[in-house]
């Protein structure tokens, strides 16, 4: 698919769960593990750290973000839109790597973490990015940034990173690079709920795509990647057209004012990373789910399984 293909693209709704409202993707297991919970037969995992970045580019209609789609045979979210994110490497806290950009003691503050946290978290997101989309927010010490990604070699290394053959910070150690942490900026703090069996304390960055460098579809999880601005992105979760996850759809919403990419990085150290965790409770018999702060996803599970 061409860029100016994959930035007009709607694609459809092909993935599993239950009958969400809009586009919100719902596994029809919830119920009887929220009840689980509820009832103390269920205890929860703790979840795993992990990173995404939405990566914006400008258009003459404002910026637009780079998402993938899960494929349907996925067992966590199949066919749902995400962004290029998955779990930190904890190799990537134990090696000071080569940095540019705020420090990692500034980097702690800001995410709420030990600077060694902060580094792992930051690398996630950048390494995750270069995997899944073929884009690296890295360069040599001069403040430059890496052109061509095209090379087998680069292949090479990024199958290396995929495989966790090599860690991040080993890989820019070896190419002589330094991570750009002046390129990304932290956006928001999800975690998955407690009643899943897989769960993520995630942490959601923002960035521009540089100058020179093209994303492509480098995941094994994803089957259609899409340029699509947030607003036409957020009116297909409406119409159930595309189908995503809460923390989707919410960081969807909030980079909707925003004219430019890079007046959208300017904007992240605004933002509240106070985590969003939610929460299951019991109502005359009957469960609700919500999410603090953001109502529109709450759901009432009746007695029989369903959702309202």
């Amino acid at each position: 698919m061409s860029n100016r293909e994959q930035a007009h693209a709607q694609p459809q709704n092909p993935g599993p769960g239950g009958a969400p409202a809009g586009g919100q993707w719902y596994p029809p297991e919830w119920p009887d593990r929220i009840r689980a919970l509820a009832d103390g037969s269920l205890t929860p995992v703790a979840p795993k750290r992990a990173a995404t970045v939405m990566l914006l580019r400008d258009t003459p209609d404002g910026p637009a973000v780079h998402m993938l789609r899960r494929r349907a045979s996925m067992a966590f979210a199949g066919g749902a839109y995400a962004y290029p994110g998955g779990g930190v490497d904890p190799r990537d806290e134990d090696h000071r790597t080569g940095w540019a950009g705020p420090s990692l003691e500034d980097w702690a503050v800001r995410l709420g973490t030990d600077p060694a946290t902060a580094q792992a978290i930051v690398c996630g997101a950048v390494r995750e990015t270069f995997e899944e989309a073929g884009v690296l927010l890295a360069g040599p010490a001069d403040g430059t940034l890496v052109g061509d990604l095209t090379g087998d070699d680069w292949e090479a290394d990024r199958q290396a990173l995929v495989a966790r053959e090599l860690s991040f910070a080993e890989f820019l150690d070896r190419r002589g690079l330094v991570l750009r942490s002046d390129l990304l900026a932290a956006w928001a703090r999800w975690i998955t709920p407690e009643f899943e069996p897989r769960r993520y304390d995630t942490w959601f960055f923002v960035a521009a795509l540089p100058e020179g460098q093209r994303t492509r579809n480098a995941s094994t999880e994803a089957d259609r990647t899409v340029w699509i601005r947030p607003a036409d992105a957020a009116a297909g979760y409406d119409k159930g057209e595309l189908l995503m996850m809460p923390p989707t759809i919410s960081t969807l919403r909030s980079l909707e004012p925003y004219r430019t990419a890079a007046e959208a990085v300017a904007a992240a150290a605004a933002q509240d990373l106070a985590p969003v965790l939610a929460q299951a409770t019991l109502e005359d018999g009957e469960l609700v789910l919500s999410w603090p702060g953001h109502e529109e996803f709450t759901k009432r599970v009746r007695p029989t399984g369903g959702a309202a």
